[in-house]
């Protein structure tokens, strides 16, 4: 079982920027694809960004690409995600998840079956 705690949430104006962290113990990091997921009240979770175990492949949702860059540093079993040009759309929960199986891709619709607890993001207009 893999524990995920996510760290780097708060309040930006549009325009700018924040970085998220997911710091993971418990398995073997680096045989694990991530990704990061949010999700606003009333709407479903959302795939934003993906990163395969190894951090060769990555994938990102229409909404957010180009503007959000996903990482991973296995040596301090890390994942992060660099938000750039945040818009108040992009308001919402982020969540970090790995994915059940070794060495997946992480592209969105693979089983994500491990959460952190979340942290908010808030983009101010």
């Amino acid at each position: 079982q893999v524990q995920l705690v996510e760290s780097g949430g708060g309040l930006v104006q549009a325009g700018g920027s924040l970085r998220l962290s997911c710091a993971a113990s418990g398995r073997t990091f680096s045989s694990y694809a991530m990704g990061w997921f949010r999700q606003v009240p009333g709407k479903e979770r959302e795939f934003v960004a993906g990163i395969s175990w190894s951090g060769g492949s990555t994938y990102y949702s229409d909404s957010v690409k180009g503007r959000f860059i996903i990482s991973r540093d296995n040596a301090k079993n890390t994942v992060f995600l660099q938000m750039n040009s945040l818009k108040p759309e992009d308001t919402a929960v982020y969540y970090c998840a790995a994915e059940m199986i070794t060495y997946g891709l992480g592209r969105p619709g693979e089983d994500f079956g491990s959460w952190g607890q979340g942290t908010q993001v808030t983009v101010s207009s």
